[in-house]
């Protein structure tokens, strides 16, 4: 048994607030915006010197598709719509609208990857901080969430540490966009983590960007190797028959960006390590590091176009795919992605398909043949709320979902629908004075809406009929 001892400080109150978001990622960033801009006095912590999580420290992208699985509607708008926008308008991101299945903007990746959004990370860290700052929510970076207050079953804040030192953040209602299920389970909500069989979560990934990449060459070459299944695979499966390629890998996932000659490689791959233990974190950031440069001297050894290729910069931080999953009144199933199944609480549509890295070997699920998909499904709201705790919401990869469902949940713009839903109905919940999961689902649903986002043709059309009808 380890050590432990007692630790007691009294710790000054920083700052009190309506709404409480902890985490600046996707749903974070959506959280704070849609609960400040619904009037609520509303304060972000990020632990990170700059907003936008894996988007931007995690160097991941681009955003997989905001459509619906064939390509052909835009299913998540709203907050990721506008920061995408804005971001265009930097010269910082190309519009899904604009990208193609099977482009090199896709990894050449066909199947869950039509209309994907790249993007530049500096312009998101920049749109995501003014879009906070406009609606009147209180930033405090580089602050880490330490541990949850508590109070007669309900979250009332959190303690947090920064060079400030210890302090205490007061709140109404606090959402959850750790994507670790940070402050629920501390608060004591139950949760599950990684697959039934066997607890092991998916890998880690270091992304990493080069450049001086020719890019004609590149997109040549895959062109002219329609047999590979993935880029270069042809490439890595007569290295690993050399014992020269020992990365759990079936090809390389490079992704080009709106930059000529800058590619994001999604390549690396950290196996049965927790993403929530900080040794396991630590091992994959310096093993990440090894196989990054490893796949340097790869790609300018065999792969064409990349021959010249420099390293541009590594992830502040290793991506995470998976840890805890809440349980939460409702528990997201890959059968309700597969029959479309409605919910009287929706509040998101997606259309990502269930895309699990394998926890053990090179392969993964990204293909129809693995899990059948319906052309788009729902989120409903009860996902968000976990049981037997108050005063807490919980929005991104940590909502309440089984293993199969959050592998297609758990990327950027479904992060980006649940934090605007979240933050939206802690915002109604603080203006009604009930708890989160008394909010009134049509409220929500209209406000949604009314804020753009998209919860179906039937939805809208209600919520619109019903605005005109009470209108004198």
């Amino acid at each position: 048994m380890a050590e432990s001892l007692t630790y007691s400080k009294e710790v000054p109150v920083a700052a009190t607030a309506d709404v409480l978001v902890v985490g600046g990622g996707p749903a974070g960033i959506a959280a704070a915006v849609a609960s400040g801009r619904n009037g609520a006095r509303t304060v972000l912590v990020e632990r990170f010197g700059f907003l936008g999580g894996n988007a931007t420290a995690g160097l991941v992208g681009p955003f997989m598709t905001s459509y619906s699985l064939d390509g052909k509607e835009q299913l998540i708008r709203g907050v990721f719509e506008e920061l995408v926008q804005r971001s265009e308008e930097l010269g910082g991101a190309i519009h899904p609208s604009k990208v193609e299945a099977g482009s090199e903007f896709s990894g050449f990746i066909s199947y869950g990857h039509a209309r994907v959004t790249p993007f530049d990370p500096e312009a998101v860290k920049l749109v995501a901080a003014e879009m906070c700052l406009e609606a009147g929510v209180e930033l405090r970076l580089h602050t880490f969430m330490v541990d949850t207050l508590v109070e007669d079953g309900a979250v009332r804040g959190v303690i947090v540490a920064s060079k400030s030192g210890l302090q205490a953040i007061r709140a109404t209602v606090t959402v959850d966009c750790s994507a670790d299920a940070d402050i629920a389970a501390r608060a004591g909500v139950p949760f599950h983590q990684g697959r039934d069989e066997d607890g092991l979560t998916q890998p880690m990934t270091l992304f990493f960007r080069i450049a001086n990449v020719d890019d004609e060459r590149v997109k040549q070459y895959i062109a002219d190797h329609p047999e590979d299944p993935r880029p270069f695979a042809s490439v890595v499966r007569a290295a690993r028959e050399r014992d020269e390629f020992p990365i759990p890998r079936e090809g390389i996932g490079l992704y080009r960006t709106p930059q000529p000659g800058i590619w994001r490689i999604n390549t690396t791959r950290l196996q049965r390590l927790d993403g929530t233990d900080v040794l396991d974190l630590t091992r994959a950031e310096i093993e990440g590091r090894r196989q990054v440069m490893f796949l340097l001297r790869f790609f300018r050894e065999r792969c064409p176009g990349l021959e010249n290729c420099t390293l541009l910069d590594t992830a502040a931080t290793i991506g995470v795919r998976e840890t805890r999953r809440i349980v939460g009144e409702y528990t997201l199933t890959a059968d309700d992605l597969a029959s479309g199944r409605e919910f009287e609480d929706v509040i998101a549509l997606c259309g990502y398909p269930i895309d699990i890295h394998s926890p053990t070997g090179s392969g993964g699920t990204m293909t129809p043949q693995h899990f059948e998909m319906a052309n788009s499904y729902q989120i409903p709201y009860r996902c968000l709320v976990p049981v037997d705790v108050d005063g807490l919401l919980v929005a991104g990869r940590c909502v309440s979902a089984t293993h199969e469902a959050l592998g297609a949940i758990r990327v950027m713009p479904p992060a980006f629908a649940m934090g605007q839903a979240a933050g939206t109905a802690a915002a109604l919940a603080v203006a009604e004075g009930v708890s989160p999961r008394r909010v009134p689902i049509r409220w929500l649903q209209e406000t949604l809406v009314e804020r753009g986002a998209y919860l179906g043709d039937q939805v809208t059309r209600e919520v619109r009929e019903q605005a005109t009808q009470s209108t004198p």
